[in-house]
């Protein structure tokens, strides 16, 4: 049986062209019922925060190898930052 979620942590992946907020690849920030742990800028929090909010739910995406994983680009479409979203689960 799947643990609890606790979280969805977003992670940098790529980063095309030159983020105006300096993000590199790795760069992470955690998304939890509470709030947001980290940086992360405005925009590409609306953009992926309600995939974020799903997964903390720990929704499934069916069309995703897999359902822990799946990617996002923020909405700058000149120089977009791909995320990759990752639920937390709780230890064991």
């Amino acid at each position: 049986m799947k643990k609890k979620v606790v979280g969805v942590k977003a992670t940098i992946i790529e980063v095309k062209d030159e983020c105006s907020l300096g993000y590199k690849p790795g760069d992470s920030a955690l998304i939890t019922q509470h709030g947001v742990e980290g940086r992360i800028c405005i925009h590409a929090l609306y953009s992926l925060l309600p995939a974020a909010f799903a997964m903390l739910y720990d929704a499934e995406f069916s069309w995703l190898a897999d359902t822990d994983v799946k990617t996002h680009a923020c909405p700058d479409a000149a120089k977009p930052v791909i995320f990759k979203l990752r639920k937390v689960r709780e230890e064991e």
